[in-house]
């Protein structure tokens, strides 16, 4: 029998199939003035270009695109594809790097699977702050892996997300299981 709805009290308490996590929290950073460059005013994945591969976390350097691990990840092996160009949108892409952008996403893929056996990936583009991305001015792809039970109470109870893997551990491992051509 469907529930009776009487007042705007009852509304909330119909289901519908959802659960609800309240993080009110996320709005300090939602409200935020972000930063859009690292301290020394570059573009974080501009400057990592020209550093050396294992101080960037870069995994890996095509011609047009590169690979790097996400400093914030949400999971071990959260990884971002770059255009070596300084790019806001995915319609700014020229041909060839939209090409080499989508077939490093599926090395990324392939990588992950090989070098720690996730049950699954997230992969998604934020453009624009409005849609959440941390540095707007630089077109990029998450590859987050995912596994069964990887969400735990940590991140909304303490405000923290552990790690099990070093990121430096986590790129020489990427690195070496990287498909070759």
């Amino acid at each position: 029998m469907p529930q009776q709805i009487e007042s705007e009290a009852d509304f909330a308490r119909v289901p519908d199939g959802f659960e609800r996590l309240w993080t009110p929290h996320r709005m300090a950073y939602i409200e935020s003035d972000k930063p859009e460059h690292d301290d020394d005013g570059a573009c974080p994945f501009c400057a990592a270009q020209g550093r050396t591969d294992e101080e960037a976390l870069i995994v890996h350097r095509g011609t047009t695109c590169f690979v790097i691990l996400n400093l914030f990840p949400y999971n071990p092996g959260h990884l971002l594809i770059c255009p070596n160009r300084h790019i806001p949108a995915y319609l700014d892409l020229t041909d060839e790097e939209t090409t080499e952008f989508t077939a490093l996403t599926k090395r990324a893929v392939r990588a992950l699977a090989a070098a720690s056996a996730p049950h699954g990936f997230n992969l998604g583009m934020n453009q624009g702050e409005v849609a959440g991305a941390g540095v707007a001015a630089h077109l990029h792809q998450h590859v987050v892996p995912r596994w069964a039970g990887d969400s735990n109470f940590l991140p909304i109870v303490a405000q923290t997300k552990a790690l099990p893997v070093l990121l430096a551990d986590t790129r020489a491992r990427l690195a070496d299981a990287w498909p070759r051509d």
